[in-house]
Order: structure tokens, then C-alpha cells, then sequence
């Protein structure tokens, strides 16, 4: 990567009125507003369908394929001629300073089933959706069947289905097909949405010289399509149940460690076919982009593994994975290899190994820079390479504010004497945010609450808990004015980070 910048926004945090951000017009103002501030990436939390279940956290999905309705633009659909939105009032419920999820889901659904309703009023297929459908297939027509028998059984986990439909018996497919023809037909339809609105976004993104920055996570759920569809590729038992689930062990943060509760791999089965589910999965993501962040990544080494049976992560064990295995057929699909790795948490000498020996970009979080261990930590500046990530903070950390409030006296006393500036709870983001820049690393990226300046009342995500997580949005008066942008502007381009255009770097070199 070249020396750059980048900020963190999800699209459900974009303002504007549909009850949650998505893939409209605001989505390309914050495109112009990266362009304007001198970023050239735009990270996003994973795409995938969300669901209330999951309290619709964007990291449990079922599909690690398919796209987020939610996401999809009402007014892109307007535009369209897809819907009239005059016809569709916003529910009760509805906010613009924070995703109520109940009421967003349900006026998103209202409108895409007016979408799908004009879409069938047409007399000539579209062409473009046609073609959709066939380039797709291999994962498009098991998700949409998928959701219409999840939806026809009352969205139960898919082993509670009849045993035939549950074991993917031939006939009973068959015939499930032909009866549920019309739901399955605007499953495709409503990706069809997805996909086309996002073409349209990264497109316009590429043209403005910004770069779609992307998070895989690594587990997915067993209430999913890809499990479903591929029950070799889990630890299952002959029912599907899993016999053993993921999470992590006991830490000084946790005494019974985390169960998370994920089937685990069978990498012994995913190996006889060279991980094709994983590198088709990826290559599904480096459709929608540049570069992607592979999660929980010293799970590529080994991961914790615990029986179905426990209530709790303490008795379980490390499974090693084919970690080097893996990723040698992965850098044969991917000759870039374009994956930044998740390596924070408790890591091991394998991980660091397996970090080493593919020269996998590692994050630096700067909240962790100033506990102890003054100087082995890794996350001190100093010990920042270029080929590191820089972050002021992450989805999962405090605001750079809600940080520092929270922060003990060693910590706040550490960063004023490193940074040499009176640090407060009014700049403790300005102050991250330069460090970030000046860092060695060849990418720095913020939080869009680091940038604007937001406390704790802006977190994203509180590892551990359920309740509350992925709501917040920002308020369309806390955008930055005309000078805010034009300071940003002049920070990066301070530091190194404004990526020159094309044409602008052969001017140079003529001269």
C-alpha cells in the first residue's frame, strides 16, 4: 500500500431518514467528504445479512455470500422506478440519531416487496438481472431457497426442518423448489438490489481515487445456508448438530473465557478440496473490496475448540489449523494476497510465524500504547513497521475521548510526556489522530467518531454484550464544516497521506 489514510464507518451509521444508513446518496457524500479530507479508504464492517436474532450484529450472518437488504437505497429505488415512496410512510420508531432496528426492518421490507411487485409488472425480463442470477448461481439459488424455507418453517435453525429437507435429499429440494418458486425468485431480485447499488458505489469510489477496506469474519453461524449446504465442512455429528463450537479461553478479563458458540471446521475435510468454500469466499468479498481484514486471525494458526455439551469455554483445548497450508493455496488465487490481519489478543510464536512468513499487515491500536510495558510494547509508535496498520481505535474499542475520560493517571501521563502536548478530554482525538498520521505506517486509520470528535455516547461495539451494539449513527449537524475538512485536508497532507492522482505523479516525473 502506498503512505495513506483512511476512516472507519459502517454504512448503517450514515445519516438520513430511512431509520438506518445505506447504499444512497449520503453514502456518496462520504465519499466526497473521504476525497475532501484527503482519505483514500473507506473501512466497512462486513456486509453480509443481519438479523434480529443476532441482535443484527453484522458479524453473524446466514450467509457468508450474500448481501445486506438493509442496505439497500429507498431512494436509489425511487430513482429507479422501482417504488414511489410517497406510498410508503416511515413507521413509528424510526430515528435518525440512532438504528432502531424493529422499524428500519420493517419499512425496509415494505419497500422492497414494492420494488419486487413493480419489478414483476415488467413484461420483458431485465437483462441485467438475468445476468446476475447466472454469474451468482453458486451460491445465489442454495441462499434463496434457503430463506423460503426458513421463512415457510417459521425461521427455525435448518435441523429442525423435516429430516429429508434438513439432509438436502434430492426430491424434497425439488419439490420445494417448484413450490416456492415465487419467494426464491425475489430473494434473487432483492440481491439483484444489493448488488446493483453497490456496483454503483464502488464504482464511483474507484473514480474518486478512494478503496473499499473490508472485515471477514472467521466463523459462521450453524443457523446458516453455508452450513446447511456444506455439513462435511463442520464438526457435526449425524443429526448436523455440532459437536464442538468455537470461543476463546480464560483470560484476566474473563474467567470462563468466551463460548461463542460457532461449528467449528473440519480442516482435514476442507483440505481435500484446497479450501475452495474459503477461497470462494473471498473472492466473493474482493467483489465488493480492495482489501480485507480477515478476523480472529490467530484462529489461522490454532483455535479454541470446546465440546457442544459445556456451558462455558474453560474446558476446552487448541486445535492447530493448516495455517501455511492454507494460505500457500490462497496466495495462488490472490497473487496480492490484498488481507491485513486481525492479530490482536493474547498470540503465540506460530501466529507470529504465520504472520511473518506471509508479510501480513498487522494492526497498531494506539489505546493500547500507553499501559505498560513501556518499551516492548508493540503498539507504541516507535515500534510501529511500515507495513503495520495504525488506528486511533477500533469498532470495538471507546471513542479516542471515551478512552482517554476512562484512562488511568500512568496512561494519560505516558501519552502527554511521548506526544510532548497537554492532552484533555476536548483534544484527546486530535491527539490520537496526529499520532496516527505521523505514525511509520504505511496505512493510519479512524474511527468517524475520532474524527468528529465523539465521546462514549458514540460506541459501536461493547465486546461481550448483546445489548445496544451497531445502533449508533452520526447526526447530520456533527459533519465537519468547510474549515474542519480543510484542517483534516492539510493533517494528512502534512504527513504524507494524501495519495497523489495518476496524472498528477506523471507531471512530476516529466519535470
Amino acid at each position: 500500500m502506498e503512505r495513506s489514510s483512511g476512516i472507519l464507518m459502517h454504512i448503517t451509521s450514515l445519516w438520513g431518514p430511512y431509520g438506518m444508513g445505506d447504499l444512497g446518496q449520503n453514502a456518496y457524500d462520504f465519499l466526497d467528504f473521504l476525497k475532501r479530507t484527503g482519505h483514500s479508504y473507506w473501512q466497512l464492517l462486513p456486509l453480509n445479512p443481519t438479523d434480529k436474532i443476532y441482535k443484527h450484529s453484522p458479524y453473524s450472518t446466514h450467509s457468508a455470500f450474500a448481501g445486506n437488504p438493509l442496505l439497500i437505497s429507498p431512494e436509489l429505488l425511487e430513482k429507479d422506478g422501482y417504488v414511489d415512496l410517497k406510498e410508503v410512510p416511515l413507521p413509528k420508531g424510526i430515528r435518525e440519531d440512532k438504528v432502531i432496528f424493529g422499524p428500519a426492518e420493517e419499512y425496509k421490507e415494505e419497500v422492497l416487496s414494492l420494488a419486487w411487485k413493480q419489478h414483476k409488472k415488467k413484461k420483458s425480463s431485465e437483462p441485467d438481472f438475468e445476468n446476475f442470477k447466472k454469474e451468482h448461481a453458486h451460491w445465489l439459488d442454495d441462499y434463496c431457497i434457503y430463506l423460503a424455507l426458513r421463512e415457510k418453517f417459521g425461521n427455525i435453525n435448518w435441523i429442525d426442518w423435516p429430516a429429508e429437507l434438513r439432509d438436502r435429499e434430492e426430491e424434497a429440494l425439488t419439490t420445494a423448489e417448484k413450490e416456492l418458486q415465487e419467494p426464491v425468485e425475489k430473494e434473487k431480485f432483492i440481491q439483484f438490489l444489493f448488488f446493483s447499488q453497490w456496483s454503483r458505489l464502488m464504482a464511483e469510489a474507484h473514480h474518486r481515487g478512494v478503496k473499499f477496506f473490508g472485515d471477514v469474519p472467521f466463523y459462521i453461524n450453524h443457523d446458516s445456508v453455508d452450513c446447511w449446504v456444506n455439513p462435511s465442512l463442520f464438526k457435526l455429528d449425524e443429526e448436523k448438530k455440532p459437536t464442538h463450537v468455537s470461543g476463546v479461553p480464560p483470560d484476566l478479563f474473563s474467567k470462563t473465557g468466551q463460548l461463542w458458540g460457532t461449528p467449528v471446521y473440519d480442516w482435514k475435510e476442507m483440505k481435500k478440496n484446497d479450501y475452495e468454500w474459503w477461497i470462494s469466499r473471498l473472492r466473493q468479498n474482493l467483489l465488493l473490496f480492495d482489501v480485507v481484514r480477515l478476523d480472529h486471525f490467530r484462529a489461522f494458526s490454532a483455535y479454541w475448540e470446546v465440546e457442544a455439551s459445556e456451558k462455558t469455554a474453560i474446558r476446552g483445548k487448541w486445535v492447530k489449523t493448516p495455517g501455511v497450508d492454507f494460505f500457500n493455496s490462497l496466495k495462488k488465487e490472490f497473487p496480492e494476497m490484498p488481507f491485513i490481519a486481525e492479530d490482536l489478543g493474547s498470540l503465540d510464536q506460530p501466529v507470529y510465524d504465520l504472520l511473518e512468513k506471509f508479510n501480513f499487515p498487522r494492526m497498531k491500536v494506539l489505546q493500547f500504547a500507553f499501559g505498560d510495558h513501556y518499551r516492548e510494547n508493540p503498539y507504541l509508535p516507535f515500534n510501529h513497521l511500515p507495513n503495520d496498520v495504525v488506528y486511533t481505535g477500533t469498532h470495538d474499542n471507546n471513542t479516542s475521548i471515551g478512552w482517554f475520560s476512562n484512562a488511568g493517571k500512568e496512561e494519560k501521563e505516558h501519552l502527554k510526556e511521548y506526544t510532548g502536548m497537554k492532552v484533555t478530554p476536548k483534544n484527546a482525538h486530535k491527539v490520537l489522530y496526529r499520532l496516527a498520521l505521523q505514525s511509520v505506517c504505511d496505512l493510519a486509520i479512524a474511527p468517524f467518531q475520532d474524527i468528529i470528535g465523539l465521546g462514549e455516547e458514540a460506541l459501536m461495539n461493547i465486546p461481550g454484550s448483546t445489548e445496544g451494539n451497531w445502533t449508533w449513527r452520526v447526526k447530520e449537524e456533527e459533519l465537519p464544516k468547510d474549515s474542519e475538512i480543510e484542517e483534516v485536508f492539510k493533517l494528512n497532507e502534512l504527513y504524507g497521506r494524501v495519495v497523489q492522482e495518476e496524472e498528477e505523479k506523471e507531471k512530476g516525473d516529466d519535470k
